[in-house]
């Protein structure tokens, strides 16, 4: 899978989010308190932006009464229809075995590894004849 560069860490800070395009998908990319997810943009209900959805917690229920607010900052709501996906996996809120958003791998890479890669130039031999410099191509 190709890499596609996002942008420096600082861009996109906990909390943050940012939308971008690689090879004609949309994918939203999330800051969860310095860990990076990725999931496409649309939502498979009908298509809507989850960049543009609400993110929140879960709240959880052991019991009748007993409410507690987790997960805060790891959920994106889709602004359209309200479907509800974890942004760590990618998976439904109400049916994960069967509805998700397709996630991307998503990482840091440091600048050097980036600018170094695996990448290899095209050499030539060259030699010095008299006062000419010869390349043989």
């Amino acid at each position: 899978m190709p890499k596609l560069v996002v942008g420096p860490v600082s861009e996109i800070p906990p909390g943050g989010r940012k939308l971008v395009e690689a090879d004609g998908k949309r994918i939203v990319v999330f800051n969860l308190a310095g860990e990076f997810f990725a999931l496409s943009d649309r939502c498979p209900h009908q298509g809507g932006s989850l960049c543009a959805g609400l993110v929140s917690g879960h709240v959880e229920s052991p019991e009748p009464g007993v409410y507690h607010y987790a997960r805060r900052g790891e959920m994106i709501r889709c602004p359209w229809h309200y479907w509800e996906f974890d942004i760590r996996t990618g998976k439904s809120w109400f049916d994960p075995k069967r509805v998700q958003v397709r996630q991307f791998p998503a990482h840091v890479e440091s600048g050097a590894a980036l600018v170094e890669g695996p990448y290899t130039a095209e050499t030539f031999p060259v030699r010095v004849e008299d006062a000419y410099v010869v390349v043989e191509a």
